[in-house]
């Protein structure tokens, strides 16, 4: 199994002393000028965060187009996008045209989305749940008929005074070939992760399990992950899935690098209470890089996941996280199978 590696910006931004990105604008021209450093570094993936009413990387379309334009190799994908926000019909528009001009690059993650500073958010942009339902019911419901749009599937009648008094169903336009087989769930529980499967998505997994069976983060994970391929196999889809985690990996090289993460080192797993529901938190991984490489590499979920997204401190800068995402390239992920992508096409 080919590991990749990617990167993945919650896109803050605030004007505080020792910010590199002080407005939107800087985290929208920083995260593309970090995909163009990740991808000339080898790495397989640029990922961003989304979240509403905060000081945070909201709308990931023109993003993900405008990293396209100046990038040519690497993977541009969400982690994750709030369906219970989206119109599935609009954004499948927006996400086949984002991804044709990729030239198919696209990796999207979807979700239910994460805790948020809003009350009833989701109300605001005009979505609310049904009285029988809930936010995950609303989400996969919209999932649902975004992956339907995106396949193909005809969602409206024709107006047979605009089609030459043709009948009939229409799709939405334009379509993607591929794109249905890069949606990821992000899925926080063993249960969804099946769910996920059962759906034909890729399976998407953070440092955050909304459930805690006592057992180490990892896992719990490693358990989440061989669920969901036991449910892939019974299911029938023809492609093969992929499956992510993320991780917070900072190497510790200098003074600077000891100054903002040292107090971090030896921290474990938390465990906490999340909206009402006991939760899990994976630790961040600190350290020298050859101590992180050894810690790295007896992840029982980074092990068997096929990606790994590194979460990066994107407040610091381009520059910090350019040279971070370097160290990790050069002296930690060969540790867990990663090799650069020229030597594997070669191999």
């Amino acid at each position: 199994m080919d590991k990749r590696i990617g990167f993945l910006s919650f896109g803050h931004w605030q004007p505080i002393p020792g910010s590199q990105v002080r407005t939107g604008r800087d985290a929208l021209v920083q995260s593309v000028e970090l995909a163009e450093a990740a991808e000339e570094l080898g790495l397989d993936g640029a990922y961003v965060r989304v979240h509403h009413f905060a000081r945070q990387l909201a709308s990931p379309f023109p993003l993900l187009t405008a990293m396209a334009m100046r990038t040519s190799r690497i993977e541009l994908g969400t982690g994750v996008i709030d369906m219970r926000y989206e119109n599935p019909l609009y954004m499948a528009e927006e996400a086949a045209s984002a991804d044709l001009l990729s030239a198919g690059r696209l990796q999207l993650g979807v979700s239910r989305g994460s805790p948020e500073t809003a009350l009833r958010g989701s109300e605001a942009f005009g979505y609310v749940p049904p009285a029988d339902g809930d936010d995950a019911g609303l989400a996969r419901e919209k999932t649902g008929l975004f992956l339907a749009a995106i396949s193909g599937a005809t969602v409206v009648d024709a107006d047979p005074r605009m089609t030459g008094g043709a009948s009939g169903r229409l799709a939405v336009q334009p379509q993607s070939p591929g794109l249905r087989e890069r949606i990821w769930w992000g899925s926080g529980t063993r249960s969804t992760a099946v769910w996920t499967a059962q759906q034909g998505m890729n399976l998407m997994s953070s440092t955050l399990l909304s459930e805690d069976t006592g057992v180490p983060f990892d896992e719990l994970q490693a358990e989440q992950i061989a669920l969901y391929r036991a449910a892939w196999a019974e299911t029938g889809w023809e492609h093969e899935p992929r499956v992510s985690v993320s991780r917070s990996v900072m190497p510790i090289t200098s003074d600077l690098d000891r100054q903002y993460f040292g107090s971090e080192r030896g921290s474990g797993d938390q465990v906490g209470l999340l909206e009402g529901v006991r939760a899990r938190f994976g630790k961040s991984y600190v350290g020298e890089p050859d101590q992180l490489a050894e810690d790295l590499a007896k992840d029982a979920a980074v092990r068997d996941a096929d990606t790994l997204l590194l979460t990066v401190p994107n407040m610091l800068g381009v520059e910090y996280n350019a040279r971070l995402l370097e160290t990790v390239v050069r002296h930690v992920a060969p540790a867990i199978g990663w090799v650069p992508p020229g030597e594997r096409a070669a191999g």
